[in-house]
């Protein structure tokens, strides 16, 4: 299995339970490790051959900075289901944070898994 991967891709958007929370943009996090082949693309070296991980992160900043979600663990499912559905991604490790959310620490989030059964 070969991982295409994208660390820190950062995004605004509404995020959070709180009333403040509806009416700002916050900032989210996201580190991706998606499986997939690279042999024919690196055979070929045509990026239609691969999963393009430019495509990935402007569909992902599209989604995202649009959305309205109350939890992170809602908005790490929904990516999951675009990654997997979207870009034939059959496996995914996605680390989804929120910087500063609490007092005392870096970013708080979730980090999920995700296999096509």
């Amino acid at each position: 299995m070969d991982i295409v991967y994208i660390r820190e891709l950062e995004i605004e958007t509404v995020i959070g339970i709180y009333d403040w929370e509806r009416e700002v943009k916050q900032v989210v996090s996201l580190d991706l490790d998606m499986a997939t082949d690279i042999y024919k693309a690196a055979q070929s070296e045509k990026i239609e051959d691969t999963l393009d991980y430019k495509a990935v992160s402007k569909r992902l900043i599209a989604f995202i900075s649009e959305s309205k979600f109350l939890l992170v663990e809602t908005m790490a499912e929904q990516v999951a289901s675009i990654l997997m559905e979207e870009f034939n991604v059959p496996w995914l490790r996605l680390r989804l944070s929120k910087p500063g959310a609490v007092r005392g620490a870096r970013d708080v989030g979730v980090i999920i898994e995700r296999e096509k059964k």
